[in-house]
């Protein structure tokens, strides 16, 4: 793919290696929006899911999109020092999105029960979160706490939104949209570029 793409006066550089774990909300259909914007800006997305997440989109649609296979396992034939390492190598960014209750909980937690929350730990760099839940399950204090320790920990959180949710009901909760997520990532990997 042309290079030629990455001109818009939304990306700050020529091209960067993007990590994006799906985990298991109704909200993963916005990351194949995502994705997409991502890869005509140049970037190149490598997307990883939990096994809750296939069951909301397809690892095809993902894989159509980015252009790269999409793991869902830790134990990939491919990979054998273990997917968690070997796809977060070179990578400039990690967003997941969307990031549920239990996903949260994981990464607050040091939890490595799935690919997703593997990666996370044996990643280095620049983590955004985009937290995606009912509204009550938003505002109990468990997930606050969850919350407050990955912003403690530097994870940058992005969202939730107020809206209408999935559950028919109206409140925050609601992730992020595509286009805040994307402005997000070009934000810090700006950033992440000026402190180099």
């Amino acid at each position: 793919m042309s290079r030629d793409v990455a001109t818009s006066d939304n990306a700050n550089r020529d091209s960067a290696r993007i990590l994006i774990g799906v985990s298991g909300g109704i909200a993963a259909y916005k990351i194949a929006t995502l994705v997409s914007g991502l890869v005509k800006h140049g970037h190149d997305v490598n997307v990883i899911m939990s096994q809750a997440a296939t069951r909301f989109v397809g690892p095809d649609t993902f894989r159509a999109l980015s252009g790269n296979d999409v793991y869902t396992s830790i134990f990939e034939p491919s990979m054998p020092l273990g997917a968690h390492v070997s796809v977060t190598k070179e990578t400039d960014l990690f967003l997941v999105a969307p990031a549920t209750a239990d996903t949260i909980a994981a990464m607050a937690h040091g939890s490595a029960n799935n690919l997703l929350n593997a990666a996370f730990l044996a990643f280095d760099g620049p983590v955004l979160c985009a937290p995606a839940m009912n509204t009550r399950m938003w505002n109990k204090p468990a997930v606050q706490r969850n919350i407050a320790q990955l912003i403690d920990d530097g994870i940058q959180m992005v969202g939730p939104e107020t809206g209408w949710l999935s559950c028919r009901e109206q409140g925050v909760g609601r992730m992020a949209e595509p286009d805040t997520l994307m402005e997000a990532i070009i934000s810090t990997l700006s950033t992440t570029d000026n402190d180099v």
